[in-house]
């Protein structure tokens, strides 16, 4: 399966478009982690807590995309794009979305 952010592939041929693919997930880190996180954003820098939790729901967001990409018989999915909103303190929602295509 070929995913990407661009609206074609190179070499490729888009034969047929099969619509809109999209995967979600929300994700929050432990109170531990939390606390670990809030005396971070006071001293200032990074919040590793927190980058590691939205890589992590971005890969999860992905392969739930591409999962559904799949069950459609897609070969690709073009025009990958990722939102992110927070749901509350402390958790986030990550969805990625994109168009699934048959090629050539």
């Amino acid at each position: 399966m070929i995913i990407t952010n661009t609206d074609f592939i190179p070499g490729k041929e888009i034969k047929e478009v099969l619509g809109l693919v999209k995967g979600n997930t929300i994700q929050a880190k432990s109170i531990g982690k939390d606390i670990k996180a809030g005396l971070r954003n006071l001293a200032g820098g990074e919040i590793k807590e927190y980058t590691e939790m939205l890589a992590e729901a971005r890969e999860v967001a992905l392969k739930r995309m591409k999962d559904k990409a799949e069950k459609m018989g897609a070969d690709a999915v073009i025009n990958v794009r990722f939102m992110t909103s927070a749901i509350m303190g402390g958790a986030a929602e990550i969805l990625a979305y994109g168009t699934a295509v048959k090629l050539e």
